[in-house]
């Protein structure tokens, strides 16, 4: 169960590094032209540049307090968060009618649910 959660937990956060680089460091327009990106042409650069650095700390907040032995319980709130980012996610996409990209987020969010069952229910850190 441990190692399924760490697998879990370290695909999330490349998902998350990947999305939080894209939408902090490449333009907005650029992303707007992308396959899948269509939703940041309606977006204000602030609020995708916001998202991106929450994927950036959703990337660490999925791995660097277990691995630093810092605050642990981190991990399955920072999934908690994920889930509801992936929410949001669904929604967006949703409405827009791509729903491979919805159901692409759905795959995130249980992902995420599950790493947060796991770390605060049966396989908690130091358990």
């Amino acid at each position: 169960m441990d190692l399924a959660l760490w697998i879990s937990a370290v695909l999330l956060a490349l998902v998350a590094l990947a999305g939080g680089v894209t939408k902090t460091f490449v333009p907005r327009q650029k992303l707007a032209a992308a396959q899948g990106g269509g939703w940041t042409g309606d977006a204000t650069d602030t609020f995708v540049r916001s998202l991106g650095i929450l994927e950036l700390l959703a990337a660490a907040g999925l791995l660097l307090p277990a691995i630093l032995n810092v605050a642990p319980p981190l991990v399955p709130v920072t999934a908690v968060c994920w889930a509801l980012l992936m929410t949001g996610a669904m929604i967006t996409h949703g409405r827009r009618g791509e729903s491979a990209l919805a159901a692409l987020n759905l795959v995130y969010l249980a992902i995420a649910v599950f790493v947060a069952w796991g770390r605060f229910g049966p396989a908690p850190f130091g358990g």
